[in-house]
């Protein structure tokens, strides 16, 4: 039976849907504002709200009689989805709910019905025993192999793409990347819109079976296109929140400090004195004293971060 794994981590939490020890899903969340929050602020312009407890949100359209300056109540429909350069605000419409945070991770995946286990630093990791790192290194990457051929997922601003190469009779190697696709957006959340690079294939009856393939095996609710002459598909997934692909390529120092904290933080004693980091790596835990206090209460005790350099950074309890 599938059951989720959770961990609040230092700077993250994260979780993992697992079935037959193989990851289905991948979770990160970071601080901030989530999906579901309603919060109270003022209307700025071009339909933007500024919100009392901080940020700015883009407004899906002003009611009538609320002018600029004018306060109003919204509920934050998709979260901020980072890109090159600049971070997509999120979204938000007028709502007459109570003012409050959207569920965070813990209760979304609680919201399931599944089973959700919370390993324990010193019990065996079972993100790691179930794929962990190789689902983080699929998103850094884009590279996911399926069996007779691979993918390639690349995150620009307008879509995510999946690319399909592989060798074989094409139909036969378009049938089993429908497959590999459906399963690689659920594992990485990928939503929004999503393109899909088939093969050339032989007819218009193959191009529907890989259509049909993908209606089968991807849930719903989702919009797409037919298979073009060319090879491509488009798929439109409701968008809540960023991708784990664009979490962790938006900032990969981040998601290397977290990563690192997480490993020591899962060490057993005793510990070593100091820990080797990137210059970058060392920086970054540095630059944040709540994740070096959180370290040391866990491990309880100093943790020296050492970098190339021979700089150090140091936890303390």
């Amino acid at each position: 039976m599938a059951e989720w794994l959770y961990e609040a981590g230092i700077g993250e939490s994260r979780a993992a849907l697992v079935e037959d020890g193989r990851i289905l899903k991948a979770r990160i969340e970071l601080p901030g504002l989530r999906a579901g929050t309603v919060a109270d602020g003022r209307l700025r312009a071009d339909n933007r709200v500024e919100l009392d407890q901080g940020g700015e949100v883009l407004l899906d359209r002003a009611p009538p009689g609320i002018t600029q300056g004018g306060r109003l109540r919204v509920e934050i429909v998709r979260e901020a989805i980072p890109e090159p350069g600049r971070a997509k605000l999120a979204k938000a419409v007028v709502s007459d709910l109570p003012p409050g945070p959207g569920p965070d991770l813990a209760a979304r995946i609680a919201a399931s019905g599944l089973p959700v286990h919370g390993p324990r630093p010193h019990e065996a990791d079972a993100l790691e025993a179930a794929g962990w790192s190789e689902v983080l290194e699929e998103a850094r990457t884009g590279e996911i192999a399926f069996p007779g051929g691979a993918l390639r997922m690349a995150v620009t601003p307008a879509m995510t793409i999946f690319d399909v190469d592989g060798s074989g009779p094409l139909d036969a190697l378009s049938l089993a990347a429908a497959g590999a696709v459906c399963a690689a957006m659920e594992r990485h959340g990928v939503t929004g819109s999503i393109g899909i690079d088939f093969p050339t294939m032989t007819n218009k009856a193959a191009r529907q079976a890989v259509a049909d393939a993908i209606d089968a095996q991807l849930p719903q609710p989702f919009e797409r296109t037919a298979v073009n002459g060319f090879g491509f598909l488009q798929i439109i997934r409701r968008r809540t929140r960023a991708s784990l692909p664009e979490l962790l390529l938006d900032d990969p120092v981040g998601a290397d400090a977290r990563a690192e904290l997480r490993r020591i933080g899962r060490l057993l004693p005793p510990l070593p004195a100091t820990h080797m980091v990137s210059e970058a790596v060392r920086r970054r835990i540095a630059g944040h004293p709540d994740w070096t206090r959180d370290l040391a209460a866990r491990i309880g005790g100093e943790v020296a971060l050492v970098s190339g350099s021979g700089e150090r950074g140091a936890s303390r309890q």
